[in-house]
């Protein structure tokens, strides 16, 4: 018999825009007051399609991070990464980078003066657990990612697991994260992880997703408890499912940094901004960028605390 899901906690999820650097603007979904999580993911931007002909496209120069993942996928252009483990790696559609910060990296994100006209992707957080996150950072690149055909549709796991295909990225949570490309009209079944919440987002065309009419830049929260999922779209689309088992560890989130206390939050930052150039010791230096690193904002005057997945302070 299938899984019975919980229609309710079906919610859209609105993006609403935010500057990223100087030239990039992108589209945040997640952390959503009315959703902070699915799965382990904590946070998801979507950045374009833009025209970046004559522009510097994203320039983000050498920032820190801890107690996080971060997954980033384009389907148009090319970012340069350099992190102070010394990687250095030009992303490319098709091709995904998975971070894994561990207790501290530090890395920048650069389009090439010489790059595509269009930019267009993903970045997105994985929270690690406790057991993880004072780990070694971890550089990863991979391309030729497991897909399968299904007509007009290609599913690809770029993390995790769907059904029979399984991601070689690394991950410390029960997730998924997988593409899905439309080249035409097209309705197709997803065989979901009755374990896991999911969430559908729509980069680009139109879609139907569990009854729901999606635009682009629109996230579907979709519950856990699913075993099936329905979707179609009216021509050619491009959809990212989202999903993992419950994140149960309360998170602080500032900035760059994802902790458990306000203290683990000020702690960061203290060791951030300690030393030139920043961070040296706990984050270490991104050789190669030739950008000053980034400094930390101001904390809040107010302590930081942890919220739970539903947004509820704690």
């Amino acid at each position: 018999m299938s899984a019975q899901p919980d229609i309710a906690d079906s919610v859209l999820l609105p993006g609403h825009d935010v500057p990223l650097g100087r030239y990039t603007t992108v589209r945040r979904l997640l952390p959503h007051r009315e959703r902070r999580m699915i799965g382990a993911w904590c946070f998801v931007d979507h950045f374009g399609p833009d025209d970046v002909s004559g522009r510097p496209g994203m320039q983000v120069p050498p920032h820190p991070h801890c107690g996080l993942q971060t997954v980033t996928w384009l389907v148009e252009g090319v970012i340069e990464h350099r992190d102070s483990l010394g990687s250095h790696q030009l992303i490319t559609p098709g091709g995904l980078n998975l971070m894994t910060s561990g207790h501290g990296i530090a890395h920048s994100e650069y389009t090439p003066p010489d790059h595509p006209d269009g930019m267009h992707g993903l970045q997105l957080w994985i929270a690690l657990p406790e057991r993880a996150r004072h780990g070694p950072a971890r550089f990863e690149h991979h391309t030729g990612l497991p897909s399968h055909r299904d007509g007009d549709v290609t599913v690809t796991v770029v993390i995790g697991r769907l059904g029979e295909l399984r991601s070689p990225a690394g991950r410390h949570t029960p997730l998924v994260g997988a593409e899905l490309s439309c080249r035409a009209a097209a309705a197709h079944t997803l065989d979901l992880d009755p374990a896991f919440e999911h969430g559908v987002l729509v980069m680009s065309g139109e879609a139907t997703v569990d009854g729901t009419p999606l635009a682009p830049g629109s996230l579907l929260y979709l519950g856990v408890g699913r075993d099936t999922l329905d979707l179609s779209v009216t021509g050619p689309a491009r959809l990212f499912l989202l999903g993992g088992e419950p994140f149960e560890e309360p998170l602080v989130m500032w900035w760059n940094f994802v902790g458990r206390s306000h203290d683990d939050i000020a702690r960061a930052r203290a060791q951030w901004m300690a030393g030139k150039p920043f961070g040296t010791e706990r984050f270490g230096i991104v050789d190669g960028c030739g950008a000053d690193p980034l400094p930390a904002p101001d904390l809040p005057a107010v302590r930081l605390k942890a919220r739970d997945r539903h947004g509820v302070t704690h």
